[in-house]
């Protein structure tokens, strides 16, 4: 589906570059956490990918047309939901109507059961909302174009904790086999309930590229005491349970859910390759 192929990007009067001779493959049917400190490209990434951005060097193709052409039958299967936006002065009906030329999928269904689960009418005003409530219905939109391709760029910020739970749910039921999602966030805890794929970038370059499948069967991430502290242990973090640890699973020891913020913490101190 998406195909990076070495590609050399810098901004106009940065001396270094974001990405350097950088590959990396996406395929159809995932639910991609995309990872990493501030600084290290992941919102240029997703600009890259959307079209948005040119490489300098390299090719950012989606099904084998480069993005940055912005052709409309690639643009039409794609959707972008940026950290910051802004909506018009316009009720959503109206929105609406300058969007759907674009997004030949879109479904009202979908857009009046999100805007439900995120508590919302279906008849509003989009300058009469809050920040949240616009990012609620941004994403609603987002999810109704039916795109097999969706970015998000940090999509909890600003979200208070029952909108997260909302959020993470209506995500779920609107994935389907043709669509990809790619989430680029902070705030791995808002998602990771959500991610098959996770994706750490570093400086320039992939530190980790694996699928959640791959980690549980690799790792497990529990709370141990003192005295359970042995060699297998990959990363601890103190903690009033106890200790936080990633450690080398077993054959046959129970898998367990993937912490992030543990095998973040991992991958970027070199742990884990």
């Amino acid at each position: 589906m998406i195909q990076i192929q070495n590609i050399n990007y810098r901004y106009p009067g940065q001396k270094e570059p974001v990405f350097s001779d950088f590959s990396l493959e996406l395929t159809e049917n995932r639910i991609y956490g995309l990872l990493g400190k501030n600084g290290t490209g992941k919102s240029t990434l997703l600009y890259l990918i959307a079209g948005l951005l040119r490489p300098k060097a390299g090719t950012v193709s989606y099904d084998g047309v480069e993005t940055y052409k912005r052709q409309a039958e690639v643009l039409g299967d794609m959707f972008l939901v940026s950290e910051e936006f802004v909506l018009p002065n316009l009720s959503l009906d109206s929105y609406l109507q300058l969007l759907l030329p674009f997004y030949p999928r879109f479904s009202h269904t979908t857009l009046y059961h999100c805007l439900e689960a995120f508590e919302l009418p279906k008849q509003l005003h989009l300058n009469q909302l809050s920040m949240g409530q616009k990012k609620k219905v941004f994403m609603s939109i987002a999810l109704a174009a039916n795109t097999k391709l969706l970015l998000m760029d940090e999509p909890t910020n600003g979200m208070d904790i029952p909108s997260k739970s909302q959020f993470r749910k209506v995500v779920a039921e609107c994935m389907n086999d043709d669509r990809t999602i790619i989430i680029s966030t902070h705030q791995v805890h808002d998602v990771e309930q959500l991610l098959d794929h996770i994706l750490i970038l570093s400086e320039r370059e992939m530190l980790l590229n694996a699928s959640m499948a791959d980690l549980t069967d690799r790792y497990v991430f529990e709370v141990r005491t003192p005295g359970q502290l042995d060699d297998t242990i990959i990363y601890a973090e103190p903690s009033l349970q106890g200790n936080m640890v990633m450690a080398r699973r077993d054959p046959g020891q129970a898998e367990t859910i993937v912490n992030l913020e543990l095998l973040f913490n991992a991958v970027t101190k070199g742990l884990v390759k």
